[in-house]
Formats: C-alpha cells, sequence, structure tokens
C-alpha cells in the first residue's frame, strides 16, 4: 500500500488539488452576492412618511433641493450629483442623540476622507436656531471637513418636506407647530442616482461599521 502510495503521489496530489479548486470554484459561484435593497416609500415606517408618498411603490428619488451650509455657500443637489452619500438630521442644541450621531459621523468622513465620490448631508430641524454662524461653530467643533460636509440650513418648510418626502427619516413633531420635526437616530445611504439604499442607527458603532462596508459596496458596484 505504501510502495502504491509513493508509486502514485503526484496523481493524487493532482487530484486533491483539483478537488480544492472544484469546491472553491462552486463555492465562490454558488455563494449570494452582496446586494442592498432600493427603498421605497411603502417600505418605510410609516411614522417617518410623509401621508402624500406613503403609497408609492417605486422609482422613489431624492428631491432636487437647495440650502444654504456652514460657510453661507448655497448647497442643492448639483453639489451631490455622482455621489454617493450620508444624510441626517439634527440640531446643534441637541444633548442627547446629536452627540454621539455626530461622533460616528465623523468616523464615517474620517474613512473617505481621500475618496471624493463620498459626500455627507446633515440638515437642522430648527433652522430659525441653527444659522450659519452657529453651524460654523459647531462644524469647527466636530471637525467637519468643508469639502466633505455640509450642514445645512434654510426654509423649515423645504426642510421638512425634504425628511419626510425624500429621506423618509423624521417623524412629525408638535401637531399644534406647523412642520415641527422630531428627528430620529437614522443615517441615509443614497446612491450616484438618488435613490435610497440603506438606513442606519447612527448611534451604534456596530452600524456604522455596516454603513462604511455598504458605501465602500456601492462605490464598487457603480465601477463595476
Amino acid at each position: 500500500m505504501i510502495d502504491y502510495l509513493k508509486k502514485h503521489t503526484f496523481y493524487i496530489g493532482f487530484i486533491l488539488l483539483f478537488s480544492i479548486v472544484t469546491l472553491i470554484f462552486f463555492y465562490t459561484a454558488l455563494k449570494p452576492k452582496k446586494a442592498l435593497p432600493v427603498y421605497d416609500p411603502n417600505m418605510v415606517n410609516p411614522e417617518l412618511v410623509d401621508s402624500t408618498i406613503q403609497y408609492v411603490s417605486k422609482n422613489h428619488t431624492i428631491k432636487n433641493f437647495s440650502f444654504t451650509n456652514q460657510n453661507g455657500k448655497i448647497i442643492t443637489e448639483k453639489n451631490y450629483e455622482g455621489k454617493v452619500y450620508v444624510a441626517d438630521f439634527f440640531f446643534t442644541t441637541c444633548g442627547s442623540i446629536c452627540p454621539k450621531m455626530t461622533t460616528n459621523l465623523v468616523k464615517v468622513q474620517k474613512a473617505f476622507l481621500n475618496n471624493p465620490k463620498v459626500m455627507l448631508l446633515s440638515h437642522s430641524v430648527t433652522p430659525d436656531i441653527d444659522d450659519v454662524a452657529t453651524l460654523k461653530a459647531y462644524a469647527q467643533k466636530n471637525g467637519v471637513v468643508d469639502s466633505k460636509w455640509n450642514l445645512v440650513t434654510g426654509d423649515k418648510k423645504a426642510i421638512y418636506e425634504m425628511a419626510r418626502k425624500s429621506y423618509l427619516a423624521v417623524k412629525i413633531g408638535k401637531p399644534s407647530e406647523l412642520y415641527d420635526m422630531v428627528h430620529t437616530e437614522n443615517f441615509v445611504l443614497v446612491d450616484t442616482k438618488r435613490r435610497v439604499r440603506g438606513f442606519y442607527d447612527g448611534t451604534k458603532l456596530s452600524e456604522i461599521k455596516r454603513l462604511i462596508e455598504d458605501i465602500d459596496f456601492l462605490c464598487s458596484e457603480d465601477i463595476n
């Protein structure tokens, strides 16, 4: 038996190698490929979606917008054309979840600092309080890189409509106060076609890790 094995070592080795390569090939071929959903309003918690679009089941995209950033510059959808970006809603005087969300979004900024295809966009839900000077101070305090991350203020109705009709991420506030908003912990991932591709809890590091991985995936998806 030993002599037989010695005599046929080459052939046995070849068969083993062929078997391993074949198994790897079939595993790779059969392994499910990563995919991110494209979110439409009817797929999201109705509390976060304006009632006028809750029925929409296809072709939802982020609408055109125009706001003012921390440097007094007008920011529109053109600034995000061809970009993968993360949007969220906050206010500078928030003492609950906002500080943690901002800290975690700084981590995302750092992960893609040298990737011009990835940007961030934070909307104030109290634009009457968060003017340009206030946003600038907040940006400097938190290490916001102007070329990568816009903190924006503007017309409250316009921000409200973007939050609930485009990003599907903000709850209604006091019924007695028109366009009152209660922001959530959601970070919203948007692809280069202006489609919503994911929601992430901005207070959890595990979710930030998943967000970074999904941004990488969207970047490579566009390349391929």
